[in-house]
């Protein structure tokens, strides 16, 4: 084989990285949850931020649910859809305990995730 095919079939052969993200989003009074999954966080926090101001047709965007409080990164995609399939299944007491152990004091972590 050629040189120029070997490196072709190794960056074809190459694993390739991908951020999937479950989050977990409030309202101003962290009295509504709202869990999703998306592969570009920033623009989902902004796509939400966008819909709390307009018709709100989401859940997210009817309840103001714009504020992040939790976040998991995840490199496969089955991996973010399973993990945003079990927390969705949870009652809030469950929700409310993932929320404490990755952000005790349940700030809002919206600028954080902007500056990255």
């Amino acid at each position: 084989m050629s040189k120029l095919l070997n490196v072709i079939l190794l960056i074809i052969a190459m694993p390739k990285i991908h951020n999937y993200f479950v989050y977990i989003l409030t309202n101003y009074n962290k009295t509504v949850l709202y869990t999703g999954m998306t592969n570009d966080l920033v623009r989902r926090l902004q796509e939400h931020e966008a819909d709390s101001k307009g018709p709100q047709k989401t859940f997210a965007g009817k309840y103001k649910c714009i504020y992040l409080v939790f976040w998991q990164r995840f490199q496969y995609v089955w991996h973010a859809i399973e993990s945003e399939k079990e927390i969705k299944l949870l009652k809030r007491d469950k929700k409310e305990a993932i929320i404490n152990d990755f952000n005790p004091t349940w700030k809002f972590l919206n600028d954080e995730i902007q500056e990255d």
